[in-house]
């Protein structure tokens, strides 16, 4: 029996978490991407950033502490059960990026690594009179490729 709220999974760090964690580009629907994904690891081996990585089970995740996703196509391109399948024009995923408490900007520190690091322009610094500027995000912007996760001083960002 494997109680995924268990002490020993605890301890481990693999504490239960709500959904799926987050696929690679251009995964299918969660129930259809684990019926054709075999774990083989291609899609993890062809990522020139080393984002998508084997996550429990032997099925891919991404994690972007260890960078950004390009977009490059090359995971859904070595994806020989189509889990991973870049239509024309479909969008990689609808992950975006959200911060959290932690950012030391929202406590009054002044940090703007988040915004120097996303090309899209998607978080912006809004100044304030007699204070620190304040992050804004446009999740309409933002296209989740995590560049803003890996340098936050405060891991305040998460990609979801």
């Amino acid at each position: 029996m494997n109680d995924p709220s268990s002490r020993r999974n605890f301890l481990r760090g693999r504490v239960a978490t709500h959904g799926a964690p987050p696929r690679p580009p251009w995964a299918r629907a969660e129930a259809e991407f684990a019926a054709r994904c075999t774990r083989c690891g291609d899609c993890a081996r062809a990522c020139p950033t080393g984002i998508v990585r084997q996550g429990d089970g032997g099925y891919p995740t991404v994690d972007f502490s260890a960078g950004e996703c390009t977009f490059c196509g090359d995971c859904a391109a070595r994806c020989q059960p189509a889990a991973l399948l870049r239509a024309g024009g479909a969008a990689p995923w609808t992950l975006r990026a959200a911060i959290d408490d932690k950012c030391l900007a929202r406590r009054f520190v002044e940090c703007r690594v988040c915004g120097e690091m996303c090309d899209a322009g998607a978080i912006r610094f809004r100044p304030q009179p007699g204070g620190i500027a304040q992050p804004e995000l446009d999740a309409a912007a933002c296209t989740g490729c995590g560049a803003c996760v890996a340098p936050c001083p405060a891991a305040a960002i998460a990609v979801r």
